[in-house]
């Protein structure tokens, strides 16, 4: 199959996998859609939310919809990073045998990263970058494809460890997700409230996914679209000579060269289920909101005058 062909079947793939998300889950489109292209550039998404926003629900549901294997871990203060990898136990024969722990499944939802402390939430950090992890010095691969999706509640909560800047750069998107519309909640009430049960059919199998990874990454790009991103992560920097009063006067730090690299792979995935052979600018800008928001560290006196990240970013944009 020719990669045109190709890209034409994911445009078909997609659309049908949404239509049976949308059977359980009711709006959220734009959160929907970056955890697709996430999962289309084999990247890893941080949900941000208040609770009961369905978090668990879309994840559990997405990874239904694309027939891979799901599992849950609730970090708790008390969580160790052995719950999470795995530990080595005495057998009957007195030899040491490897227990995996849940981290070996495709999809992880790892619930509440930032309710539990650092030494846990950095267990994590090796398999979401490495696809492997280490245990008692050996080296055990995941499965691949491999996404850990985690969400978190808002900081300002008690009891919670925020996620190291160094941590949160592994996540290809932040997404916010807001309450539901007065109509959407309506919808919510009716569905979840009657015995009516609703199955969501696989899309996708784990070798399509991993070929539309490959796919994602043939796609070309035009120079320009890759100066564009570049530049616009540039501008992000406030420690550059380039750097805008702006940013000088309302950014501590800016994002790195993983966020223009993620700008450019998320383009070309936008591009791709929207039936275009290469992404242009507006691909770029459409992602650039959930690529550079949780790389964009404010200071002080954006935080008192009430500047969000999205306004810095749509400034630059």
């Amino acid at each position: 199959m020719s990669d045109v062909e190709a890209v034409k079947l994911l445009v078909q793939k997609h659309n049908s996998l949404k239509s049976e998300i949308a059977k359980i889950i009711v709006g959220q489109d734009s959160v929907v859609d970056q955890i697709l292209l996430s999962i289309y550039t084999g990247g890893h998404s941080l949900l941000i939310g208040v609770p009961g926003l369905a978090k668990t629900l879309m994840v559990n549901t997405i990874a239904q919809a694309l027939g891979l294997d799901f599992k849950r871990i609730q970090f708790t203060p008390d969580l160790m990073p052995s719950d999470i990898l795995g530990s080595e136990v005495l057998d009957q024969n007195r030899n040491f045998k490897f227990i995996k722990g849940p981290i070996f499944s495709n999809i992880i939802l790892a619930d509440e990263i930032n309710r539990t402390p650092p030494k846990t939430q950095a267990a994590l950090l090796e398999a979401m970058q490495e696809r492997a992890v280490t245990i008692a010095g050996q080296q055990y691969k995941l499965d691949l494809p491999y996404f850990v999706l985690a969400t978190q509640n808002p900081i300002e909560q008690e009891g919670t460890y925020p996620l190291p800047e160094a941590q949160l750069d592994r996540f290809m998107f932040a997404i916010e997700l807001k309450y539901p519309t007065v109509k959407e909640e309506i919808q919510i009430v009716k569905n979840t409230t009657s015995t009516s049960k609703v199955e969501v059919r696989p899309q996708f199998n784990a070798e399509e996914i991993l070929n539309v990874q490959q796919l994602v990454r043939r796609v070309p790009v035009p120079d320009n679209v890759v100066e564009y991103a570049v530049k616009l992560v540039n501008s992000t920097r406030p420690n550059l000579e380039t750097a805008s009063d702006y940013v000088k006067q309302y950014v501590d730090w800016g994002a790195g060269p993983r966020a223009s690299q993620n700008l450019i792979l998320a383009a070309k995935a936008h591009a791709a289920i929207n039936g275009k052979y290469s992404p242009d600018i507006e691909d770029v800008q459409k992602v650039a909101y959930g690529i550079l928001k949780h790389r964009i560290i404010k200071n002080y006196k954006a935080e008192a005058e009430g500047i969000s990240e999205e306004n810095i970013i749509s400034k630059l944009l």
